[in-house]
């Protein structure tokens, strides 16, 4: 049984601790942290068997675990994530954006081929990489329409830049269109999922993001339109939003889940 560390305890550290306590993912949670101490004492109390609560993110990986779990913050994987790695330990990474920072990602790239380690990056909130990383040799172009109520784009680095109130919108409006890159940098708390679409196919310059704010949505929606050589991919896929954090889509928490339990289990592996 794997033993599981986890860096984060908001919505998706929660979820993901509560479903291996619950034994929905066959591992051990042996040890917690998060920034804020509260957080992670709130969520131990909830848990049958008790993890170690650690007092900083370097003592996650430097104790006996297999895989550190990351469900904190794209600054998180840019101060921590090499150190993992070079501790021998296995990561997954909820803030993908992070590896948008081409420094950032060839650091980790090279650090899993020298530690022999792995990184592992869950599908999220949207349907269809295994059909973008298939056809990634022949894309032309790839395109992400994603659609939030104002309330979940609340106190992104966007509004500080922008002369715009988010709280103001009352109508359907195009807040951004713009390259991937950028997105996960002015949203890097509602956009990791343009991450993952960049890794899986044309990178973070040719992949475009458009983001929508709708005060008349309850939903988290994602639309991917993608064509090449092969063919055309158009998949929508519609977010409940997480009921303790309405950035978070029900299905990224799912998503990590299902990730989890997929590296903890010895059965048979679907999809590419």
């Amino acid at each position: 049984m794997k033993r599981i560390g986890l860096l984060g305890c908001g919505a998706i550290g929660t979820q993901i601790a509560l479903a291996i306590n619950s034994g929905q993912v066959q591992a051990e949670l042996t040890h917690v942290y998060d920034y804020d101490k509260s957080k992670a004492e709130s969520l131990v109390a909830r848990l049958d068997k008790k993890p170690t609560i650690v007092e900083n993110p370097h003592l996650l990986s430097s104790n006996n675990v297999d895989l550190v779990v990351e469900a904190a913050s794209q600054d998180a994987i840019k101060n921590h994530a090499l150190s993992i790695i070079q501790n021998r330990k296995d990561l997954m990474i909820m803030s993908v954006g992070a590896l948008l920072d081409e420094s950032v990602f060839d650091i980790l790239f090279d650090a899993c081929h020298e530690f022999k380690k792995r990184i592992y990056l869950p599908s999220g909130a949207i349907a269809g990489l295994d059909a973008i990383k298939s056809v990634k040799s022949e894309l032309e172009s790839v395109t992400l329409i994603t659609t939030k109520n104002p309330k979940a784009l609340a106190g992104a680095k966007f509004f500080e830049t922008k002369n715009m109130d988010v709280h103001s919108i009352k109508e359907k409006t195009v807040i951004f269109e713009g390259a991937a890159k950028e997105a996960v940098t002015l949203f890097p708390a509602n956009i990791n999922v343009a991450a993952l679409l960049s890794l899986a196919g044309l990178g973070s310059e040719k992949t475009l993001v458009k983001i929508v704010a709708d005060p008349n949505t309850n939903k988290n929606t994602h639309k991917i339109e993608a064509s090449g050589i092969f063919g055309k991919i158009s998949i929508q896929v519609e977010n409940v939003p997480d009921n303790t954090n309405p950035k978070t889509s029900r299905l990224a928490i799912l998503s990590a889940i299902e990730c989890l339990h997929t590296i903890c289990s010895d059965d048979i592996k679907i999809g590419t």
